[in-house]
């Protein structure tokens, strides 16, 4: 056990030579006369020097044997033969002592204490994150760049200065608080300079003095801050993901007990929800010049239109496009694909790597997720598209001779270079502006292929293993775009089945011969790649011209 400390009364009171009266001073009987000190011995430092822990302030006993319990008790978490323990916790006292904090939490200490943690050091939070980022070794390489990044420009700016262990759900508030000032800022600062640039267009380029309002205002647009992305929803949402996760690791290695960012508010970051190309949604978008939602797909005519645009100026990436469209790859796993990883005879392909951009650089990667690792059946006319594409890329290979580059992937360069998939995706955006249809993203691709497989009644499940994803739920909630026709056969089907009279059918309105407009037959089924029936699902093939008419 820890020797009794001891409580003692003294004051400040000096005798006509100003010699300290101490406790000789006849004034502290007074109970409000003096103030009470608390006085312990520590266990000796490793070199068997003796040490105290000294508190004085108390305005009463009571309080001051209180301090003093608290002193004992943490003395007592060790063993009296764990000499090693005692000194520690002689060195967190002495710690504490000399800087006049306060004595430690019992139970926080003797928690440090049983986890080995250190009991006069306090991490910080940027310290841990930085800690907990470097532990993590498994982590994918696109996976590690977020948190680097969610870490450096977020969290430990705004709360690395804080002790890991005091950090609370107010720290956090203020930050994201200060995270929607900086988001005001800079929409602010983006409008303003987007103003001057529009304001430049309209100056002259003829004339001295118009030359010199463009020289002025160049000027004044170099001076201002460039555009930026504002912090939204979404990111906000990673941020807090990011500084739970390694909250949570902290919680399991007993540094701390609470995690502020579980109960953090935030304002949900709402998934933008995918829309087919209409013709009413075509017109808007081309009188006003905006999407109507930012995940826009396909029909099925659509997408062979492209296809087809693609086949009438014979383009080497026609293949690579038809893969996505039809089988759903990811953009990086399209650049990816090997010809080692497609077998001819069983018409599969399996999807064991990625390019991934990191930056503008490019490396190779394992897939998005485990369930990325997939393989995928083909139908007879995708095989025979690669085919012909196999053909065409060992012409490339004899054209270039030595010059070749061997990488081995399936879509490559003319040289046989690595697709870059940054490059990939300009030169989709460039082929859907030329093709003159709705735009749709590289990545749409995937909703378009999701969309046709659901709508030709593929099963679900079959559709979330082809797209490689690890839920069917994933799939229906952000894949599953119902196409026009699909919809309008279940509308058809859902009132068929509630038998009504003749009587209580709607009063057709007859317009007059002399008015009457003769209306071409639109036949029963349009050409396209899927089409959902309600009598069953059929898929209609559309094949691209490979050769100009």
């Amino acid at each position: 056990m820890t020797a009794k400390g001891t409580t003692t009364k003294r004051c400040y009171c000096r005798d006509k030579a100003g010699k300290p009266l101490g406790s000789s001073c006849p004034k502290l009987k007074q109970r409000a006369h003096g103030v009470w000190s608390i006085r312990q011995e520590l266990p000796p430092t490793k070199d068997g020097d003796r040490r105290l822990f000294r508190r004085a302030g108390y305005d009463t006993q009571t309080e001051a044997q209180a301090d003093l319990d608290k002193v004992r008790a943490l003395l007592n978490i060790a063993d009296k033969d764990d000499k090693d323990g005692r000194t520690r916790l002689g060195n967190l006292l002495e710690s504490v002592g000399s800087t006049k904090e306060a004595i430690p939490d019992y139970d926080e200490t003797k928690r440090k204490f049983g986890t080995g943690q250190s009991l006069t050091q306090h991490m910080t939070v940027a310290e841990w994150l930085d800690l907990w980022l470097a532990g993590k070794k498994a982590l994918r390489k696109s996976g590690h760049d977020r948190y680097e990044l969610d870490i450096r420009c977020h969290l430990r700016p705004r709360i690395g200065h804080i002790r890991l262990d005091r950090l609370t759900v107010p720290h956090l508030d203020a930050m994201f608080e200060g995270i929607a000032e900086t988001n005001i800022e800079i929409t602010e600062a983006n409008t303003t300079r987007r103003a001057a640039i529009t304001e430049l267009k309209t100056i002259p380029w003829k004339g001295g003095e118009n030359r010199a309002r463009r020289k002025a205002m160049r000027e004044a647009i170099d001076a201002m801050p460039p555009f930026r992305r504002i912090t939204g929803p979404s990111t906000q949402q990673h941020i807090r993901a990011t500084l739970r996760a390694a909250l949570n690791t902290a919680i399991a290695r007993g540094s701390i007990t609470f995690n502020a960012a579980q109960h953090v508010e935030l304002v949900a970051a709402k998934r933008p929800k995918a829309m087919v190309w209409t013709d009413e949604r075509i017109a808007e978008w081309l009188r006003t010049g905006e999407k109507p939602s930012a995940v826009m797909v396909w029909t099925p005519e659509q997408a062979g239109a492209f296809l087809d645009f693609l086949a009438d100026f014979r383009h080497r990436l026609l293949p690579l496009f038809h893969l996505i469209t039809f089988r759903g790859l990811r953009r990086g796993e399209a650049c990816g694909v090997r010809w080692s990883d497609y077998n001819t005879g069983t018409g599969e392909l399996t999807v064991a790597t990625q390019l991934v951009q990191d930056g503008w650089e490019v490396v190779e990667s394992a897939p998005k997720t485990d369930s990325g690792e997939r393989i995928i059946s083909l139908d007879e006319y995708t095989v025979e598209v690669l085919e012909a594409h196999r053909a065409k890329q060992g012409a490339e290979r004899l054209e270039w001779g030595e010059a070749w580059q061997d990488t081995g992937r399936m879509f490559t360069q003319e040289n046989g270079e690595w697709i870059h998939p940054g490059w990939l995706t300009d030169q989709f955006e460039r082929l859907v502006e030329l093709s003159g249809l709705p735009p749709i993203r590289l990545h749409d691709l995937r909703h378009v292929a999701a969309s046709l497989m659901l709508s030709a009644g593929v099963d679900v499940k079959i559709v979330s293993e082809t797209l490689g994803h690890s839920d069917s739920r994933i799939t229906r909630d952000i894949y599953q775009s119902v196409m026009p026709k699909a919809a309008r056969d279940a509308a058809e089907a859902t009132a068929a089945m509630v038998p009504r009279g003749s009587v209580r059918r709607p009063v057709q309105v007859v317009a007059p011969v002399e008015d009457a407009v003769e209306v071409t037959p639109v036949p029963a089924q349009q050409n396209g790649h899927a089409m959902g029936t309600q009598d069953g699902a059929k898929i209609i093939a559309f094949r691209p011209r490979l050769v100009r008419a």
